[in-house]
C-alpha cells in the first residue's frame, strides 16, 4: 500500500497512488458526459469491463484458497454473492465513489451519483485503472482489503442467504400476506437492459433494487428491505 501527502482524497481512501492519474479519471467518468460533451476524450465502459474481469479472478482465486472442501457449485454462489451489484455498490459507497464521479447534468440531476448501477460500475472501473497502473498484485492488494470484511463474514457464514426467502419468512412471521415485487422500469438496449423492482408489503414500499434482469433487481429489492427494516419503524411508531 502507498501512502504519501499528495495523494488525492480518493487515492487516500484506497490506499493507492496512481501513476498515471489519466487512468484514474477515465475510471470515474461516466458515460453521460459524452453526451453533452461531443469532444470528450473517454468514459469508464471499457475499464468496467476489465474490471469486472479482475474481480471475478481475484474472488474466485481467494474463495479457493479459503475453502479447499467445497465443491465447484458452492463457491459459484458464493462469488455470485460477493460479485452482485449491490454488494459493489457498498464497496463503492465505502469509498464515496459517488462524489467523485464526472457526469452530464441531466444524469446527476436525476440522481446519477447515487444509482446503484453507476457506482458499482465505477467501482468496477476503479479496480481495472489499478490493474492497469499498477498490475494485477496492485488490483488483488486493493480489493482483498476493500472486501475483507465480506470474507469474514463469509469465513462464520458461508451458506448462500436467498434474500427474497429471508425477507418472506420475517414478514410472515408478523403477519400473513406475502411481499410482491412489482417492476417501475426497465431500460438500455435488449441485449442490456437495465430493470427496476420494488418491494411491496401491507401497501408499504420496503424497497427498491436494479439489476440485468427482473429476479437480479427482485433480490436486489429484497437485500434493499432487509438493509431498511421499514416495517419495524411503523411498528415502533403505531406503539408510541
Amino acid at each position: 500500500m502507498l501512502t504519501s501527502s499528495i495523494m488525492n482524497p480518493l487515492e487516500e481512501r484506497m490506499g493507492y497512488k496512481f501513476r498515471n492519474g489519466l487512468l484514474l479519471a477515465e475510471a470515474l467518468t461516466h458515460p453521460s458526459i459524452s453526451l453533452e460533451r461531443k469532444d470528450y476524450p473517454f468514459d469508464n465502459q471499457r475499464l468496467e469491463f476489465l474490471g469486472d474481469a479482475v474481480i471475478q479472478v481475484v474472488v474466485t482465486e481467494h474463495l479457493y484458497q479459503m475453502f479447499p472442501d467445497f465443491s465447484e457449485g458452492r463457491m459459484t454462489k458464493l462469488r455470485t454473492r460477493i460479485v452482485s451489484r449491490m454488494a459493489l455498490r457498498e464497496r463503492a459507497i465505502s469509498l464515496d465513489l459517488g462524489s467523485f464521479l464526472m457526469m452530464g447534468r441531466g444524469e446527476e440531476s436525476s440522481g446519477g451519483r447515487e444509482r446503484a448501477s453507476n457506482i458499482a460500475d465505477a467501482f468496477e472501473a476503479v479496480v481495472g485503472a489499478i490493474y492497469l497502473d499498477g498490475g494485477f498484485e496492485a488490483s488483488r492488494i486493493f480489493l482483498l482489503r476493500q472486501m475483507e470484511e465480506v470474507f469474514a463474514d463469509l469465513a462464520s457464514q458461508p451458506e448462500e442467504i436467498n434474500p427474497k426467502g429471508f425477507l418472506q419468512e420475517k414478514l410472515q412471521s408478523i403477519a400473513p400476506n406475502a411481499p410482491e415485487y412489482e417492476l417501475l422500469s426497465q431500460t438500455g438496449p435488449e441485449h442490456s437492459k437495465r430493470f427496476v423492482c420494488r418491494v411491496m408489503w401491507n401497501g408499504q414500499e420496503l424497497g427498491r433494487g436494479e439489476g440485468l434482469s427482473k429476479k437480479e433487481a427482485q433480490v436486489a429489492a429484497a437485500e434493499s428491505a432487509l438493509e431498511l427494516r421499514p416495517w419495524e419503524k411503523r411498528r415502533k411508531a403505531t406503539t408510541t
